[in-house]
């Protein structure tokens, strides 16, 4: 008895230090109402482990171990103030307070840490623990009794009247453990009944989370034999829609054992939510610092050498640079904090090799941060099934496009959808959310819902081009042949990029001989006159170059609003199409990713030229050649396997500049009071 005194005292002191009880008083107003009659107070009070272990060790040792026992010492002391100092005036009993422990944060060590890798079955220690995992599914909001008042059935008994009976919600007890009609009475032994009038509903809602290792094996590029286990996570009150499908949570709870004849259940009960982002190495290696130093002075040629070297574990040098690019622009470009739809880049390839091109991209799915490559057998945006645990509402489960937030969803050859597929991509691209109709009927809700989710990763996809006959193929005045792929889908996509065998003959037996030496000769640098850079070098020198902050220079700002104009005045009059708003975003995101290549914090005309030459490229391959007419490898128009070829490079993209301010002087009004001639 004098050590729960003593306790006590001391969770009155942390209470004052912290700030609870003027917290306290505060929550205790809305109850003030002389009409306001409740069985249960519920009340959060915010703990740091930390500073209680400070006042007194055992109190901090209870908060981390036997959190029961510390949630009924402050129980205790919330009812003493509260009667005390008068806060609430229709409070009885202890029984009527419901403390919920905040905890703020836990100690750093191993004991306190929860891998879901390796978390055991038979956990049985209720104490709180940190995890970190991905959501992949949940459900809706539902209803659950937070607390409940009994009367004993004898009226005779003291109890058959007030507030002696109160039942709440305890750590992963089932709504039956709170709510039945078998609790007898513990004076006379008679049976309780519930005064429904004075029952008290919360909101629930249960998380499923994973560990994010699971993302490496949906990436797909390594097979793994590893299967990962999922955690069911009950949010409870304020933490519902706390979390989100598709994110990286940070969760502070209680593992508990839930029961449900004849099945036992372990699960989590969120004490507190945090959203969480690995930390992923960024470093750029004394390689790419050198490549960086010796291409100072010409604003091109990093970018490009970075691209020319790239993927050469799957293709030579100089094939298919302009997809290397478009690749390396939306790895650099996508990233989980996004607040614009336009800050990601969608990637279309069309070409008749899909399987030397699939390679190519699952290569750099693979140094993503988050990547998934959608398998066929997959959910593509979200599934539903019914709950578990005995809810009986949906669990939304998240498809490949939701579990790739803040990466890239990479889908296979588009050639092999059928048409309803195509459609529903079209319309989560244009509309950048995923929407679930979830009947009432079938999950035992009155009404029909529909919940919609915000989709933040960038798509990249494939479709097999057509070979028909009769059709010239211009170097320059041709669109892509999509084959089956609906133009309209083939709109809703950032870039669309055309990979033809440029040399015929000769770029087979290119990649025949490169895949014949690989065999070989595993592990050898195969091309000397190439800068040499590991896939890890490439992983990090990306991670670094996502992580930049950069702004657009006026040069470059009046250079993308000059093409826009020009663009959209040209291509609606002579071809009727029209350049949408998204068409500006689209290029301000190109030339900062870009930049980010470069690794600059500003955003350059250079930077700006190369982004209007990709969006022209993409959109001829869309709808044919306008007044500005640039061949279809602008960005790579020549071999760059020397210095005399870097040279050319330079020299094509300052005449193509050149020739982009003379078509926005041409035909944008008014170019030439916000641009400088050159």
């Amino acid at each position: 008895m004098a050590d729960d005194l003593s306790l006590k005292e001391s969770a009155v002191v942390y209470l004052d230090r912290s700030g609870g009880l003027q917290k306290l008083a505060e929550d205790c107003k809305q109850f003030k109402d002389p009409q306001h009659n409740e069985a249960v107070y519920r009340f959060c009070i915010s703990v740091n482990p930390s500073d209680v272990i400070e006042v007194d060790p055992r109190l901090g040792h209870y908060i981390l171990h036997q959190p029961k026992r510390a949630t009924a010492l402050f129980q205790s002391v919330c009812f003493l103030a509260m009667k005390t100092l008068s806060l609430v005036e229709r409070i009885y009993t202890q029984n009527q307070v419901n403390v919920l422990l905040k905890l703020t944060h836990l100690p750093p060590f191993p004991e306190y840490t929860l891998d879901l890798c390796r978390f055991p079955c038979g956990y049985d220690h209720m104490r709180p623990v940190s995890m970190e995992g991905l959501v992949i599914a949940m459900t809706r909001v539902t209803k659950y009794t937070q607390g409940a008042c009994f009367l004993c059935t004898d009226d005779d008994c003291p109890c058959s009247t007030g507030f002696q009976h109160i039942r709440v919600h305890a750590l992963g007890a089932t709504e039956s453990a709170t709510v039945r009609n078998d609790f007898s009475c513990m004076i006379c032994n008679s049976q309780l009944k519930e005064d429904v009038k004075f029952r008290v509903l919360g909101d629930k809602q249960l998380v499923e989370l994973i560990h994010v290792n699971a993302l490496d094996v949906l990436k797909g590029y390594q097979q793994s034999s590893l299967r990962y286990q999922s955690v069911t996570v009950f949010l409870r009150d304020e933490l519902c829609n706390s979390m989100r499908i598709g994110r990286l949570y940070r969760v502070l709870g209680i593992p508990a054992h839930v029961h449900q004849w004849p099945y036992i259940t372990w699960s989590v009960e969120a004490n507190s939510v945090q959203l969480w982002e690995p930390e992923y190495p960024q470093k750029v290696s004394v390689s790419f610092q050198e490549l960086l130093k010796a291409t100072a002075s010409f604003p091109w040629r990093f970018p490009a050498i970075v691209a020319h070297c790239f993927g050469l574990e799957i293709v030579p040098p100089g094939l298919y640079n302009a997809l290397k690019l478009g690749l390396l622009l939306s790895l650099v470009q996508t990233r989980a904090e996004a607040k614009d739809a336009f800050d990601y880049l969608d990637l279309l390839v069309v070409t008749t090799d899909t399987h030397i091109l699939g390679r190519l991209m699952s290569y750099s799915l693979s140094l993503a941060c988050r990547g998934v490559k959608h398998q066929a057998s997959g959910e593509m945006f979200a599934s539903l099934s019914r709950d578990e645990h005995g809810a009986g509402t949906a669990n939304i489960h998240a498809g490949s496009a939701l579990l790739a937030t803040g990466g890239i969803c990479m889908f296979q050859d588009l050639s092999c959808y059928k048409r309803d597929r195509l459609d529903s991509i079209q319309s989560v691209l244009e509309s950048r959310t995923v929407s679930v109709f979830i009947p009432g009927k079938k999950y035992g809700e009155d009404a029909d819902q529909q919940v919609s989710f915000p989709l933040q990763c960038s798509f990249w996809a494939l479709t097999e081009s057509s070979q028909r006959s009769g059709k010239a193929d211009s170097a320059i005045l041709g669109t892509a042949e999509m084959g089956s792929l609906p133009m309209q889908l083939a709109d809703s996509f950032g870039l669309v990029f055309q990979c033809r065998d440029v040399v015929g003959e000769h770029t087979v037996l290119a990649q025949t001989v490169h895949m014949l030496q690989q065999t070989v000769q595993p592990g050898k640098s195969l091309y000397p006159s190439c800068w040499n850079f590991s896939s890890q070098e490439y992983q990090e020198f990306l991670a670094h170059a996502q992580s930049l902050q950069v702004r657009l220079s006026p040069g470059a700002e009046k250079i993308i609003h000059g093409y826009y104009m020009a663009s959209r005045r040209v291509r609606t009059q002579s071809q009727g199409v029209k350049m949408s708003v998204g068409s500006i975003k689209l290029l301000i995101s190109l030339a900062e990713a870009h930049c980010k290549l470069c690794l600059r914090r500003c955003v350059l005309e250079e930077d700006a030229v190369i982004a209007v030459l990709l969006c022209e490229n993409s959109v001829t391959l869309k709808h044919g050649a306008s007044a500005l007419v640039i061949p279809p490898d602008a960005v790579f128009p020549c071999d760059l396997d020397s210095a005399d070829g870097l040279h050319r490079r330079d020299v094509i993209l300052d005449e193509l500049h050149q020739n982009i301010l003379r078509f926005i002087y041409t035909y944008a009004p008014g170019a030439d009071t916000y641009i400088t001639e050159e």
